[in-house]
């Protein structure tokens, strides 16, 4: 085993980010209990598992039990990917400065101080994803990603424990509607997740194009696929690249979190709902995520 720290903000915390990774006992793509979470990524044609845990509030701990020895470039390339999967990099004391006085998101910083959004480095998992949850609850959408993730996911085994990849485009590319429709997707997302596959494969659509053009532009780029909407344009970017106004606007629990906040009779309209989030320009994602935390 390897063991190295990656430096942390004060403002993070572990412990919130470990409630977020616990949402669902389905989940497959990581491990995860009260202290330590473990997952396999993939460098290169190497799988490399590793385990993150915080004993001291100004680093992360991380272990390698897989995928040694760990070559200067591919540690460089885990911290990476940690450091975007928890948005190690970003300083939220503005952020908090910001609302600190401010009625709606004042009480929601205080009381989860710390909440960062867990991230989704893999642009193709987040866009997928995405489609996997449109229009069904958080829990179906977690029992079709289970069912997804193990049928065409790669698996690597070490000791008890037997650890996925999400599904590559290439994975994906090939599959029909007999494949999907038995896991209980519809027939529409099974289009759907094929034609974004498909798009990733042609060159059409990766995270490095994307990450060289504007916010506007690369929605607009990820909305010419088929099935990726506004929404799911906006939830990908915001996962995956942390664009601060990437945030979905018509997003029903931001409606029902300001709704129950100020004790409204109604929900917003849209128009409030942009009103209210002028106050947070630059911090819409993070004013988002402490939202849907009030949920």
């Amino acid at each position: 085993m390897e063991s190295f720290h990656i430096p942390v903000f004060d403002e993070f915390s572990f412990k919130r980010s470990v409630e977020f990774l616990q949402r669902s006992p389905k989940e497959l793509l990581h491990f995860v209990d009260d202290h330590h979470v473990s997952k396999v990524i993939k460098i290169g044609s190497k799988k490399i598992v590793f385990e993150l845990n915080q004993k001291k509030s100004n680093q992360l701990q991380v272990n390698v039990v897989s995928g040694l020895p760990l070559q200067q470039p591919e540690k460089a390339q885990l911290i990476q990917f940690i450091k975007e999967w928890f948005d190690l990099a970003t300083d939220l004391k503005p952020f908090y400065e910001l609302v600190k006085n401010d009625r709606l998101l004042g009480p929601l910083t205080e009381k989860y101080f710390g909440y960062r959004i867990i991230g989704q480095p893999d642009l193709f998992e987040s866009l997928v994803w995405a489609v996997i949850g449109q229009q069904i609850n958080l829990q179906f959408a977690y029992t079709l990603k289970q069912r997804f993730v193990e049928q065409f996911g790669e698996k690597h085994t070490i000791g008890d424990k037997v650890y996925y990849l999400f599904p590559t485009p290439q994975a994906v590319s090939t599959l029909s509607d007999e494949h999907l429709l038995p896991l209980q997707f519809s027939r529409q997302k099974c289009n759907y997740v094929v034609l974004i596959a498909q798009a990733f494969l042609s060159g059409l659509i990766s995270k490095e194009k994307l990450k060289e053009i504007p916010f506007q532009q690369a929605k607009e780029k990820l909305m010419s696929i088929k099935g990726v909407g506004n929404w799911t344009a906006n939830y990908a970017l915001m996962k995956t690249f942390r664009y601060p106004e990437a945030f979905p606007l018509e997003d029903v629990g931001v409606h029902n979190a300001i709704k129950n906040l100020r004790k409204m009779n109604t929900k917003p309209t849209l128009e409030q709902v942009k009103r209210i989030f002028k106050k947070y320009k630059g911090w819409e994602a993070y004013a988002t995520l402490y939202l849907w935390k009030s949920l």
